[in-house]
């Protein structure tokens, strides 16, 4: 075909014009990145000038790593630089954040020896994304809470909004922390447990019952069996019914018994120690010797 306008380029002068081979060039005209602006008589095709600075953005598109599709579309027009770059900003985050987590994983691995096994099961945990996660702390507490939201609030409140994220470049301890948490959070038995604690907990209350309840009472246990601790007194004397008496004042204390011990039970220290970890915290704050200490003391009141 006769072309009486600009000067055209074949496709082995539009290669050595940019320097890139032939069969890129053919290859990104035959997906309709570039399109050929004539034929010859033999039907070879041919380019021109804007050709060559449209190469220049595809290659350049290609090298940031913008797929095919994006590709067509900006030089179509369809789609501003501006935003497709804005876009693929995102997806580099989300593969960032992906590649922070594998290295996370595999450190882990290295330090512990892990069976091939284990180091499937953490990488598959590990790796899922934001929502996936965020699924598996909703459906804890779905099962866990579900129906006593009227009737026990602080517990809910402090374990639904306390579980955290992987942190955005999380170390291997805290990858470490938030398998072990998260198989905690997915285990049948475990949330039969929590979900026993709980009810429980909620027993007692009433929709009367001012906010923050349970919370002041572990607060005060944890005062007052810490200022026993520290001037030695012994769970079963008569000073030790004394604190159990402020602390409890007329409350059952076979119930109180009982509900303490579930809470140990349920895996509720692990729990906390595991958040503390995944947050950068270090070892939480057990209160260990002060729960043993008042489990110690209403047993001897309830043995007399």
């Amino acid at each position: 075909m006769i072309h009486d306008g600009p000067e055209l380029l074949t496709i082995g002068r539009l290669a050595r014009r940019t320097g890139l081979p032939v069969r890129t060039i053919r290859y990104w005209s035959d997906v309709g990145a570039l399109p050929v602006v004539d034929r010859t008589s033999g039907n070879y095709r041919l380019y021109d000038a804007e050709s060559v600075a449209r190469l220049e953005l595809i290659r350049t598109l290609r090298d940031l790593g913008l797929g095919l599709d994006d590709v067509r579309a900006v030089v179509a027009g369809e789609i501003t630089v501006a935003q497709v770059a804005a876009r693929h900003v995102s997806a580099l985050d989300a593969q960032i954040q992906s590649l922070k987590v594998t290295r996370a994983v595999l450190t882990t691995v290295a330090k512990r020896g892990s069976t091939a096994e284990e180091m499937t099961l953490m990488n598959k945990l590990a790796r899922l994304s934001a929502a996936e996660r965020a699924r598996i702390v909703d459906e804890f507490t779905a099962e866990v809470f579900g129906g006593l939201d009227t009737t026990d609030p602080d517990i809910r409140t402090r374990l639904q909004f306390g579980i955290p994220d992987l942190p955005d470049d999380p170390t291997a301890e805290q990858v470490d922390a938030w398998v072990e948490m998260a198989e905690l959070l997915q285990d049948p038995e475990f949330r039969v447990a929590m979900r026993k604690m709980i009810e429980f907990n909620a027993a007692g209350r009433t929709p009367e019952t001012p906010p923050g309840t349970s919370l002041w009472f572990m607060s005060r246990l944890i005062h007052l069996a810490g200022e026993a601790r520290g001037r030695g007194v012994a769970p079963d004397s008569a000073e030790a019914r004394e604190v159990l008496g402020e602390l409890l004042g007329d409350a059952d204390r076979a119930a109180v018994l009982v509900r303490i011990r579930s809470a140990g039970a349920a895996g509720v220290p692990r729990l906390r120690e595991l958040i503390a970890q995944v947050r950068g915290m270090g070892a939480a704050q057990h209160y260990q010797e002060e729960f043993t200490w008042v489990v110690a003391a209403l047993e001897a009141e309830l043995s007399r």
